[in-house]
Parts: structure tokens; C-alpha cells; sequence
């Protein structure tokens, strides 16, 4: 007995290397992780049936008591019989692959067995059929992957090499032969096959545990990616938002350059290849052109497959995937490689999942400015109202110069008119230059200052370059009316400074009057809510305060201060990365 368990452990030695060098094989891994098809279950019934048969091959002959041969066991003597670790590779096989893949290997073991001969062939035989039923009835019950742990799966092999023990006690004949077979070498075989059976389970629920710790990994990185990206992809696909998008998925991934597309040009192109690969230039490379037709995940091992332009193109792989919006191709999302090695499996599957949550974000995107853009159209309805008092004021204001000052006249008209295209510019943008809403201010201020000479006066504090800015329309004029509407008292002359600087990465706004204020308590409701008053309703202010907050979200804000008989200040503080949007980036989503 002692002599027999070095020799035994020498065997499950030989398995155990076997099965860690099969653990490394993709295949394998694969068919372990996956749902078993009848491919699959073929492929394991194959791995554990050689695994038997090995088993058969290299067990150590015993006969009357007696080890007769270590060598390579091809005949039994009639006498003798063979101690193995056939039973480890039927229970391995029926527990991983169930109670198809246990009777297919047990048969292909036990029949093997069978061959070789010897008084306990047919015992053996029987005992390891029995075992991969067994085993594979327990496989389907609990299976490896879910709660079956590695000491029950020990428990399970020990126990199916206990029946084999008692199963050539009543089989195999004469039984005092048996008797005495059983007594030498129930014990090394069942202590050398539970140890034989952790270490098999225990490289098994490595893949599984590696497999999961990847994915997990693999998601983990993905989200952030995602979470990184979400505040750039909500703009859309335009130059700015890719370049930034572009360049996080350099920073956190092997990639050694990225670059994202619409359906007609580059959009962004950060790291190698930069010197071709320009943003606002037609598609350099043939494989793009293929993914937006094909619309899918297309790989390229070589610069030829790349078949970029450019003869010396450092990129030497990739993978372009596309990126859709409700079923349609909105554009490409690529990740390049310098030397192909480096595009794995997992940045491949990394790849992937970027470009699904990638296509999500946008197909999101274009749901929120959709309602953005309804909820702008109906507060641009109400905005793009012109208060009849203001129209009919202005019209007797310019019928009544017409008579004494026809050149004034003919100029106030061109501001009414000015004051109109204005409003009607105002309906039909998101975003318009700050210039363009000053001549709304100055239009408005014109035909004000020509019925009351002398009531007010405004200033502009304005660095020149601001004027190039994007802003939404109706924001200062509306402030600039209610100031002279409702802020100044008679007797009392009226002063307005207008005042906009930029201040770090924010665009600051300012309009304050010298005028009655507002009381505390009204304080408190505009800008948040319409009011009920004989003088206004607030709705300027909620107008104004509600569109920011749709356009710039948590990144604006609007303040209002004022003290009774001191006047009231207004800010108005804006993001200034939104203005490296041009004017016709803000009329569509997916605009280049």
C-alpha cells in the first residue's frame, strides 16, 4: 500500500500537467466558460475520454499482491488488475459537461478498460460507466460554475472511487482475490484520486475566476470610459466633442491612436498617424469606408488591410467599429495599433463594448436635444411674442417724426425692422452670436430712447472678441426691457450698464440698473416661476433662466440681487466650451 502511493501520485501528476497545460488552450477556456453546445459536448467527451484511456495506459499493474510492472500497460495478466486514476477524468468530464458528456466519456474509458484485460476488467468497466452517469446527473444538478464547490466535488470523487471498490468486491471474481486487491489499493487510489480531483476543480475554477475577474475588469473599464465620455457624446458628433472623447480612449486603453468619424470625414485623430489622419479631411483609409457601408466591426491585422493612403503609415492594425443611432451608421469609432500584437482579444472585446455604449450615449443624446430643442420652441414661441403696447408705441413714434424728422423716422423704422428680423433669427436658433443679440439691444433701445429723450441712459462694458460668443437669443434685451419697463421712477433718470468678460473657462453676463429694485419677497419667485402683479408677470425671467438651464444644464447658472430704491443686478454666468461650437453645430445633433 505504501509502496503504491508515490507511484499513484506520479500518474495524477501526468493529469494534473496535462490539464493545466489544456487550461492555457482558448478553446478550452471557451468551452468551459460558455453554454455547451453538441459541438462542445463532443469536443469534452473526446478531452476526459483520452484523459481515461491515458489513465488506463499508465496505471500500475497489480498482481496477487504484487506490483509486476510500471511500465506502459497494454495486456493484463488474467490475474492481475491495474491501479489508475481513470475515475478522476469520468468524474471531471460528467460534472463539467453533464450526463451526456459522463456516459460518453465513462463508455469510452470503461470500454478501453475493458480491452486490457484482467479479473477486475469487467468490474472496472461497469463501475466507471456508473460513475460518469452519476457524476453527470450531479454536473447538470449543480454544476461547477454555480454552487458546487471544490471540497464537494473531492467528496464526489472519492465517493464514485468507493462504489468502484465495492463494485469489484461483488463482481470480480473469486473474491478473495478481490478481497485482497481492494485492501491494497482502495486507499492510495482513493486519497491519490480526491487529490488528483481538487487540483483538476481548482485549475478549472481558475478559468472560470480569471474569465470573471476579466469581463469584470473589462466592464469596469468600459463604464468608466462611458462615464468619462457621456458630457462630450451628449453634444453630439461634432469636432470638439470627439477630439476630448478621443482623446480619453487614448489614455485609457493600449491603443496607440483613436480616431472617430462621421459618415462623410474625420472628426478627431489623436496619437500616431496624426500627420495624415486630419480632422476635417476625408476618410484616409479604405476599411473606414467599408464599416460605414457594411455597417460592422471590421479588424485589420496589417497596414495592408488598413489601406491607408499613405505608404509610411505607422498604424499596422486596428479595429473600426460603427457607431448607430436608431439602426442608422452616424459614424466610425477606431482604435489603431503600431505593432498588431498589441490588438488583443480583450481590446477587441474592450472595442466592442465601447461602441455599444458609445452608440446608446448618442442615440440618448439625440433624445434629449429633440426635447431640448421642443422645450426651446416653446419658450421661443412665447419670447418671439412682441408686447403689442411696444409695436403700437413705435408705430406712433415713427407716424408722428415722419411729419418733422423723416430721416430720424426712416432710421427708427430700419431698427423696428432690425427688431423683427431679430425676434425672428431668435425663433429659429439655439444659439446665436452675442453680436447678433446686441443689435436686438440696440434695435430695442432706439425706438425707446426716441419716445422718451433723455429717460436713460446705457452702457456697454464689452471686450470686443466676446462678440463672437454663442449665447441663446432673447437673453439681454428682454433684461434690458424690463429694466426700463419697471425699474425707473419718474424724476428719476435711468442708468443700464450692460457688462460681459470672461472670467477662467466661464462667460459672464451682467445687466444692472440704478432703478426702484425688486421687494424681497418677489425676490424669491422670479426666474423660478411666473407671478401674478398689475406690473409684469416674470415670465421674461423664467423664460430666460428656464432656456439656460435646458441648454447648459448644471453648468450656467442665473442670479438675481436687488435692493429696493437701489437698483437690481442680474448674472448670467455660461460655460465657454460651448463656444467652440460654430453657429452650425448648434442646428443639428449629429452636425459636423
Amino acid at each position: 500500500m505504501i509502496q503504491l502511493l508515490p507511484l499513484m501520485l506520479e500518474r495524477v501528476g501526468l493529469l494534473v500537467i496535462v490539464a493545466f497545460l489544456l487550461s492555457r488552450l482558448k478553446t478550452f477556456r471557451q468551452i468551459i466558460h460558455n453554454e455547451l453546445g453538441y459541438k462542445e459536448k463532443l469536443i469534452l467527451i473526446g478531452i476526459f475520454g483520452t484523459f481515461g484511456i491515458i489513465s488506463n495506459y499508465t496505471g500500475v499493474q497489480i498482481d496477487k499482491g504484487l506490483i509486476q510492472s510500471q511500465a506502459w500497460q497494454i495486456n493484463v495478466n488474467y490475474d492481475g488488475a491495474i491501479a489508475n486514476t481513470r475515475i478522476l477524468g469520468v468524474a471531471i468530464g460528467g460534472l463539467l459537461g453533464g450526463p451526456v458528456v459522463g456516459l460518453g466519456v465513462g463508455l469510452i474509458a470503461g470500454l478501453h478498460r475493458l480491452t486490457l484485460g484482467g479479473f477486475t476488467a469487467v468490474a472496472c468497466a461497469i463501475s466507471t460507466i456508473f460513475a460518469g452517469v452519476c457524476t453527470g446527473i450531479i454536473g447538470k444538478r449543480f454544476g461547477l460554475k454555480n454552487s458546487l464547490s471544490a471540497w464537494k466535488a473531492v467528496s464526489i470523487g472519492i465517493i464514485m472511487e468507493s462504489i468502484q471498490m465495492g463494485i469489484i468486491l461483488l463482481v470480480a471474481k473469486p473474491f478473495s482475490e478481490a478481497l485482497h486487491l481492494v485492501e491494497l489499493i482502495a486507499f492510495p487510489m482513493i486519497f491519490i484520486n480526491g487529490f488528483g480531483m481538487l487540483m483538476f476543480i481548482m485549475i478549472i475554477q481558475s478559468i472560470l475566476v480569471e474569465e470573471e475577474k476579466t469581463k469584470a475588469l473589462q466592464t469596469h473599464k468600459a463604464l468608466y470610459i462611458a462615464q468619462q465620455t457621456l458630457p462630450y457624446f451628449r453634444q453630439g458628433l461634432n469636432e470638439h466633442s470627439c477630439k476630448k472623447v478621443a482623446e480619453i480612449i487614448l489614455e485609457t486603453t493600449k491603443a496607440d491612436a483613436i480616431s472617430i468619424t462621421n459618415e462623410h470625414e474625420v472628426l478627431a485623430h489623436v496619437g500616431a498617424g496624426s500627420d495624415h489622419h486630419v480632422p476635417h479631411h476625408d476618410m484616409a483609409t479604405q476599411l473606414t469606408k467599408r464599416v460605414l457601408e457594411e455597417g460592422r466591426i471590421i479588424t485589420a491585422q496589417s497596414r495592408g488591410d488598413i489601406q491607408c493612403y499613405k505608404k509610411d503609415c505607422p498604424l499596422q492594425a486596428a479595429i473600426v467599429l460603427p457607431l448607430k443611432a436608431h439602426q442608422k451608421i452616424v459614424g466610425t469609432l477606431k482604435l489603431y495599433f503600431t505593432n498588431a500584437s498589441r490588438l488583443t482579444q480583450v481590446e477587441q472585446e474592450l472595442a466592442e463594448g465601447l461602441s455599444k455604449l458609445f452608440s446608446t450615449q448618442l442615440e440618448l443624446a439625440e433624445a434629449e436635444m429633440q426635447r431640448k430643442l421642443l422645450k426651446d420652441a416653446e419658450i421661443k414661441a412665447l419670447q418671439a411674442q412682441v408686447h403689442p403696447h411696444f409695436l403700437f408705441n413705435a408705430i406712433n413714434t415713427i407716424s408722428s417724426l415722419i411729419r418733422t424728422d423723416a430721416d430720424q423716422a426712416r432710421k427708427l423704422l430700419i431698427k423696428l425692422s432690425t427688431f423683427f428680423r431679430s425676434n425672428l433669427q431668435g425663433a429659429r436658433h439655439m444659439l446665436i452670436s452675442l453680436e447678433k443679440e446686441l443689435e436686438h439691444v440696440e434695435a430695442y433701445l432706439s425706438i425707446e430712447q426716441a419716445r422718451f429723450p433723455g429717460k436713460y441712459k446705457v452702457h456697454f462694458e464689452i471686450e470686443p472678441y466676446l462678440k463672437k460668443v454663442l449665447i441663446p437669443p432673447f437673453t439681454l434685451q428682454p433684461l434690458v426691457e424690463n429694466a426700463i419697463r419697471h425699474g425707473f421712477v419718474h424724476g428719476k433718470k435711468g442708468e443700464v450698464l450692460i457688462k460681459v468678460y470672461k472670467e477662467k473657462d466661464k462667460i459672464l453676463i451682467i445687466t444692472e440698473d440704478n432703478g426702484k429694485g425688486i421687494s424681497p419677497e418677489l425676490i424669491s419667485y422670479l426666474g423660478h416661476t411666473t407671478v401674478v402683479s398689475d406690473k409684469g408677470t416674470g415670465t421674461a425671467l423664467w423664460n430666460i433662466k428656464t432656456r439656460i438651464e435646458e441648454i447648459y444644464g448644471k453648468h450656467a447658472s442665473f442670479q438675481i440681487m436687488s435692493k429696493p430704491e437701489k437698483g437690481t443686478k442680474i448674472w448670467i454666468t455660461l460655460p465657454m466650451q460651448y463656444n467652440k461650437w460654430s453657429e452650425e453645430d448648434v442646428k443639428g445633433i449629429f452636425s459636423g
